[in-house]
């Protein structure tokens, strides 16, 4: 089993080079908001974010088509996805309660009632068919009980406790209608569009293609990733915040730096931009104001040279007032850009968290295959 990928970020752009027909862009920026980004997303951090979930899926693909073949299977099935997950238990509860809700909702649909669906969960001979189909796999494979003691842990799930801290936080100073934006976002899912989902990661062109329970598995695991990446931006954003008094403020990384400087040129290097000449205007005090020369003037709208123009009635005053509205406008639009997650903090996010050591190393993933760092498993 050998990964053709040397890196995320090389992956990306060689999959950014050859644009899909499919996209899941505008879905990606719903997303992203419901998960912690501003309300509306820049659109090239959604580009940035559907490569990277789009490349990291192709490989999980791809290792999980050699799996299948070793155990002479002739499609991508559940079992080789776990397989593949065995390693990081904490990935692979929450995908174990995802199949169980799965199941639970389907008996729902079906009109079972509630009471029998409990007693299912805790009944030893369990008919859910994703539950049961994982039990039995690692069974299998489990020979330390490390993996079948999952399907009894209640224990609480820190990184989903943190979301769900964060959207309530979001919501605080919401409206009804950002309210209903911000639901209906939290409701979009991969695996709510099957069909164009099978389409984006170009399926029919697989040999070992996956079967319908793996698709679901693919699209659960699409979504953690964004919301991964969601999560390690937002802690890059936070990092970036100079505070006063940090003694380790100015280690910022080179490559942050570097990709800022080449993406976001209107955040860093305006506020560089210092005049230094005596003469500039900067340098030089404002003039003081000086009545109208007349009351002619005045009546026609007149101002002098030296006047700011406070008291004018006229043009000079209409104009002023159009200019000071298109800089709050524009204010405006730069403190909203800045809000949003910028493809600089995915970068430095992604950077991060394929290094073995650094400040995100406690949270890499165990399953790392040539430099190949799988974020939701």
């Amino acid at each position: 089993m050998s990964s053709t990928v040397a890196s995320p970020m090389s992956a990306v752009a060689s999959s950014s080079s050859g644009r899909r027909s499919t996209s899941f862009t505008l879905e990606l920026q719903s997303m992203m908001f419901s998960l912690g980004d501003a309300r509306r997303p820049l659109h090239e951090t959604a580009i940035l974010v559907e490569d990277i979930v789009h490349t990291q899926l192709i490989n999980l693909l791809q290792q999980a088509a050699e799996v299948s073949q070793m155990r002479g299977a002739r499609v991508i099935s559940a079992e080789d996805l776990l397989f593949l997950m065995r390693k990081d238990k904490k990935k692979l509860r929450r995908l174990l309660k995802y199949m169980f809700f799965r199941d639970y909702k389907s008996k729902i649909v079906k009109g079972i009632e509630e009471d029998d669906i409990l007693e299912d969960k805790f009944n030893s001979n369990n008919t859910n068919k994703r539950q049961k189909l994982a039990q039995d796999f690692l069974n299998s494979i489990d020979q330390t009980g490390e993996l079948l003691a999952m399907f009894e842990d209640d224990e609480i799930d820190d990184v989903k406790q943190e979301r769900m801290e964060r959207a309530e936080r979001q919501t605080r100073a919401m409206d009804s209608v950002q309210y209903a934006e911000f639901c209906e976002s939290r409701q979009l899912s991969f695996s709510k569009k099957a069909s164009k989902f099978r389409d984006w990661l170009d399926c029919s062109s697989m040999e070992i293609k996956p079967n319908a329970v793996a698709m679901e598995i693919l699209a659960y695991l699409a979504y953690e990733t964004v919301a991964q990446l969601v999560d390690l931006a937002l802690l890059v954003k936070q990092d970036m915040i100079p505070k006063a008094g940090d003694p380790f403020s100015h280690a910022i990384s080179a490559t942050f730096i570097q990709y800022h400087n080449s993406t976001e040129p209107h955040l860093l290097g305006q506020s560089a931009s210092v005049k230094t000449s005596l003469d500039s205007p900067e340098n030089t005090p404002p003039p003081t104001p000086t009545p109208p020369a007349s009351a002619g003037q005045q009546h026609l709208g007149k101002t002098p040279s030296g006047a700011l123009g406070n008291g004018g009635i006229g043009q000079d005053s209409t104009k002023s007032k159009q200019r000071k509205r298109k800089k709050s406008t524009a204010a405006c639009g730069m403190e909203a850009q800045s809000d949003a997650i910028q493809p600089s903090h995915i970068r430095e996010a992604i950077r991060r968290y394929g290094h073995k050591i650094g400040p995100l190393s406690p949270f890499t993933s165990a399953y790392r295959r040539n430099g190949m760092t799988f974020l939701a498993c």
